[in-house]
């Protein structure tokens, strides 16, 4: 005979293991993975296509031209893929798109398989790694605001931190791997097609996470909200956090009412209102001129070390990646201490002065020009590591998935620019002149950062929302 008191009993304790702190942690440590696998996917997929470059030449016959649109294909993706995931994720809600957008990803892998080697190879290649491109594009705008969401204020920082950190690793294990399987003889299209094992584990590991609250109160879906807040977020946070961004939203509806107007769904016009323009031009602006410098020098580490006599290899490419880790994770272990814009503005200031000698000493040594290319990768790693935090923290929740899709797009002008015309640069106007207009775009940044840049540390997001957007 069934005791009820027993069956009474069962179910308690399962609500209450739905409700622990250790289920809460468990949660979050499974979100921020997935999130950081993301990331990693976006730096191995630039990354992956160096050591096969040879392989792909020789097997497609590929000119020039040919080899620049496939490997160009993933950053034209991202440019669209983070607008356009931001204003769906704004829309139908962070958890679908989450998902969705892994398994793009997935399919798009998948299919470099099954490139063929005639006459449309180029063609299929190039569209393949377009949409690999608007997936991790989509990473960014879905996942970013998704992590910033359920995290405690007091840890946000390290955890959005962290994901660039698995970019740099994603790129550098690229070339690791990629290496090691082509000089094995492995053909290039398995070596392309090695993204397609992770992206497998992420999709399956992205089935089942809960929607954010934060976007459930932007549609009115408040008692949804307090009700995952409750079961996954930990508490006091989740009062502070969750209540704020309610109180916030209930303030917007009343002023609009006053006024005769009505909340619009987020739109890309209204990253460009008298609300929230600052937001939008220091995320943009910021994260622009901090990945420009950096792609152009780290994509052509051998060209510009020679250009100086040193050679690369090693020296080059990986030292300088491995100084930009470096970089990463001395600022998100200080992060959640010392603040953001500690860790923004001053970098920058000394990035451009750090260019502008390279620049203008055009006789330096040789071992000091590495010394200072090896510094301007560990402090401009640092200071881009506030682009994955900040566009996740200053746009409010309506506005979090458009305000970091249309950051990152902006940036990837900025990848593109610095990619493509440093060797033109160099060829016709020289190297000196080169880093001196490398200097003039991180000083850009600097001052956008000494004028707009806020600190948001141990803040919750609807305070941020409420002083930096309005």
């Amino acid at each position: 005979m069934i005791n009820p008191t027993r069956t009474h009993a069962s179910v308690d304790t399962s609500k209450a293991k739905e409700t622990s702190s250790r289920f809460k942690r468990g949660f979050m440590v499974r979100l921020v993975a997935v999130f950081i696998g993301g990331m990693f996917l976006d730096g191995y997929i630039l990354g992956i296509i160096g050591p096969v470059t040879g392989s792909m030449r020789s097997d497609l016959g590929l000119d020039a031209l040919s080899l620049g649109m496939i490997a160009a294909g993933p950053l034209a993706g991202i440019f669209i893929g983070s607008p356009l995931a931001g204003w769906a994720t704004d829309k139908f809600g962070r958890k679908p798109m989450f998902l969705v957008d892994m398994g793009l990803f997935l399919v798009a892998s998948g299919a470099q398989f099954f490139v063929t080697s005639g006459d449309g190879a180029v063609i299929q290649l190039a569209i393949i790694r377009f949409m690999m491109g608007v997936a991790i594009g989509g990473e960014y705008s879905i996942g970013g605001p998704l992590l910033s969401e359920f995290s405690p204020p007091k840890l946000r920082g390290r955890l959005l931190g962290l994901t660039l950190i698995a970019w740099y690793v994603g790129f550098m294990m690229a070339f690791i791997i990629g290496t090691l399987l082509h000089d094995a003889g492995t053909p290039w299209r398995l070596v392309l097609g090695t993204s397609t094992i992770l992206a497998f584990v992420l999709f399956l590991a992205r089935i089942g996470l809960p929607e954010s609250p934060s976007w459930l109160i932007t549609k009115g879906r408040h008692k949804e909200a307090l009700t995952i807040a409750h079961r996954y977020i930990e508490s006091p946070q989740m009062h502070d956090s969750i209540t704020g961004e309610m109180d916030l939203r209930m303030i917007q509806e009343a002023e609009a009412a006053e006024s005769g107007t009505k909340i619009k769904n987020a739109s890309f016009g209204m990253l460009f209102s008298r609300q929230y323009w600052r937001a939008t031009i220091f995320t943009a602006g910021f994260w622009f001129c901090a990945v420009t410098p950096y792609f152009a020098i780290a994509t052509f580490a051998d060209d510009v070390l020679n250009q100086f006599g040193f050679g690369g290899g090693w020296a080059g490419g990986v030292g300088l990646s491995a100084l930009a880790v470096a970089g990463v994770v001395t600022s998100v272990l200080l992060i959640d201490k010392l603040g953001r814009r500690i860790l923004t503005v001053p970098g920058q200031w000394l990035c451009a002065g750090i260019l502008l000698v390279i620049g203008v000493w055009g006789n330096a040594p040789a071992i000091l020009v590495l010394v200072l290319f090896l510094a301007f990768s560990y402090f401009n790693a640092g200071y881009t590591t506030m682009t994955q935090v900040y566009p996740a923290e200053v746009f409010p929740g309506h506005l979090r998935g458009v305000g970091m899709g249309f950051a990152a797009s902006f940036s990837r002008i900025g990848a593109a620019l610095g990619t493509f015309a440093l060797p033109w640069a160099i060829a016709n106007i020289g190297m000196g002149a080169t880093m001196v207009v490398a200097a003039a775009v991180a000083l850009l940044g600097a001052v956008l950062s000494q004028w707009l840049a806020p600190e948001t540390k141990g803040r919750t997001l609807a305070e941020i929302a409420a002083n930096f957007s309005h």
